[in-house]
């Protein structure tokens, strides 16, 4: 009997606009696992920027799927701009990073990984961006 492979773990890391409804982040997370054909059960951790730390969707998002939510400072975030896959003057001049979403996925993996990578690039639902990460 052959062994299924095991999925690779998925860091998961998000940008939004400030209030952004826990649904709307629930669907871009089911909508992009989805359209990839990655199991929710891959997921290890959600991440974002030092400034949303407190915000209610992504704390709300992060509890009901019972990980843990980590937030890194525009600093951490900026070292992961050769890996990523677009680079946003807006965000730069908004957070001091390129891209939250997929830096924030890339510095998650990382904590894991000497060779973080973007399985997925920037997602976009209404206020909120979504990229994931794996460690190689």
């Amino acid at each position: 009997m052959l062994e299924s492979a095991k999925p690779p773990a998925l860091y998961a890391g998000f940008g939004c606009r400030r209030g952004c409804p826990v649904e709307t982040l629930a669907v871009l997370l089911r909508q992009t696992l989805a359209e990839h054909a990655l199991p929710l059960s891959a997921l290890r951790g959600i991440a974002s920027i030092a400034p949303k730390a407190r915000e209610p969707g992504l704390l709300a998002l992060a509890e009901r799927l019972g990980l843990p939510f980590i937030c890194f400072d525009a600093g951490q975030l900026l070292g992961f701009e050769p890996l990523l896959s677009q680079r946003s003057a807006i965000a730069f001049a908004q957070t001091g990073c390129w891209g939250v979403a997929e830096s924030a996925a890339l510095a998650l993996a990382g904590r894991e990984s000497l060779q973080p990578g973007l399985r997925v690039p920037r997602q976009r639902l209404g206020g909120a961006t979504l990229a994931l990460a794996i460690g190689g």
